[in-house]
């Protein structure tokens, strides 16, 4: 065998680890905090511990299922073996549409945030030039496979880590005990009613905080041994990011008070309270890194997921699923950047909410698959099972559902809009391929024919 053709080396456990972390902390981390402490107060502590233990649970079950499988795919590919050939390929098409609104959210939000030192990027034409020429630099790293994507992957997100400690353990020796007042907003002690609306308020924007873990299982063929490691990385990535932005919120608060739910920038306005000027430079270099890292992860999933379909069931024609010499697929790259691109023509509250929409889609299919699992005893798994059977998948689901109540009815909108897309798009490549197959069936009866010299 040629020596000079060798397979690339796959993800190992900490480049996966650092793949997850860069899904999961991105803008909202640093931009979110001051809408949460806007709804509850220092009560947004345990609304954020709260919805860290109820978005665990769903982060179990994907724990679950992909210690089921070793393709990649994650969500649709559950959903593909436990409800069939269409489902499955819905729930690709949205996870799909997820990663694309992720990656265009964090693109806008990076040139939001880069808005304030760059005032030329207030011009819609080089705004939207600077845009486009992110989603190419992701696409061109991407072209060239693993080698390149650990690199960019594991540096950033050792610095997105780096800087929320730096925030953590600096900002404590400034916090003031008298900002912990007041515990829980006056409108929300009216009774049990405004409570919860409040808490639901808090909860949402806090749930955007996590669901990039979802992320993690997509790629898994390029990964080492993926149905022991993602398991152990998405209960990592989970307990890393839950005890972060715990300590992060607190040490925000107490360094802010009152005053941190009328920061833009909640987190660099607050550690320049206490340590001055340079902290604030500090958070915001940290903040963009961070989100550039999202977006990285964003730009590396997507494609991969896109290509997945086409290549593990057929869900979509051959050609989409291509690969070049570095194992990357540049077919689903340039579809990602293509639907990317337009993307970040829209605002980034509006992808925040495509985001969610798209997360609840595939998160519920992919709880119910777990239940079938367990109830048919289907796909062994290997290395990690979920304990108590039942208990968490159907507490997971609740959770899930409960974000129904958070959608507006544009975000609704668009949700159908793609599902109905994506069903029409599927009669005519489910049609195609029945044809293809009549094709190959007919020319293998002819070829048979041939060799055995049976004339007409």
């Amino acid at each position: 065998m040629n020596d000079s053709v060798k397979k690339p080396k796959k993800l190992s456990f900490i480049s996966i680890y650092f793949l997850g972390i860069n899904a999961v902390i991105g803008s909202g981390t640093f931009l979110l905090p001051s809408t949460i402490y806007q709804k509850m107060n220092l009560m947004a502590i345990l609304v954020l511990l709260c919805t860290a233990i109820t978005v665990s649970m769903i982060a179990l079950c994907y724990a679950d299922l992909s210690s089921r499988f070793k393709g990649s795919g994650a969500a649709w590919l559950y959903a593909y073996h436990a409800f069939g050939r269409f489902t499955g390929y819905e729930l690709g098409v949205f996870t799909w549409f997820l990663g694309c609104c992720t990656l265009g959210a964090e693109i806008v939000a990076l040139l939001t945030t880069l808005k304030s030192f760059v005032p030329i990027l207030s011009n819609w034409a080089v705004y939207y030039l600077c845009a486009l020429g992110i989603i190419i630099l992701f696409g061109i790293i991407n072209y060239f496979g693993r080698s390149l994507v650990k690199l960019v992957n594991n540096i950033s997100a050792a610095a997105k880590i780096i800087t929320l400690i730096v925030f953590i353990v600096v900002g404590a020796f400034f916090i003031h005990m008298t900002n912990f007042n007041p515990i829980i907003p006056k409108a929300a002690l009216k009774g049990a009613g405004p409570f919860l609306q409040h808490f639901g308020a808090a909860f949402t924007p806090v749930f955007y905080l996590f669901t990039g873990f979802s992320f993690i299982p997509i790629a898994a063929r390029q990964m080492n041994n993926p149905e022991k490691n993602i398991p152990r990385v998405l209960i990592a990535v989970m307990v890393t990011v839950t005890i972060l932005d715990c300590l992060m919120m607190f040490v925000a608060v107490g360094l802010s008070g009152s005053k941190l739910g009328g920061y833009s920038t909640p987190l660099a306005s607050a550690f320049q309270t206490g340590v001055g000027k340079w902290g604030y430079d500090f958070i915001i270099a940290g903040m963009l890194i961070s989100i550039f890292g999202v977006a990285f992860s964003a730009s590396f999933n997507a494609p991969s997921l896109i290509a997945s379909l086409a290549n593990e069931h057929k869900l979509l024609p051959a050609w989409i699923g291509k690969k070049n010499k570095h194992d990357a697929p540049w077919v689903g790259i340039i579809m990602t950047s293509i639907l990317t691109a337009i993307f970040a023509t829209q605002s980034y509250l509006f992808l925040v909410a495509c985001t969610v929409l798209a997360s609840f889609i595939q998160y519920v299919p992919s709880i119910l698959a777990v239940i079938k699992f367990k109830h048919s005893n289907e796909f062994p798994n290997h290395g990690f099972s979920l304990p108590g059977k039942y208990t968490i998948p159907i507490l997971a689901l609740i959770v899930s559902c409960y974000m129904v109540t958070n959608f507006t009815p544009l975000t609704l909108f668009c949700g159908v809009v793609v599902a109905i897309l994506a069903a029409v798009l599927y009669f005519f490549i489910d049609r195609d391929q029945a044809m293809e197959e009549m094709e190959a069936k007919h020319q293998k009866f002819l070829q048979m024919l041939r060799e055995n010299k049976i004339k007409f």
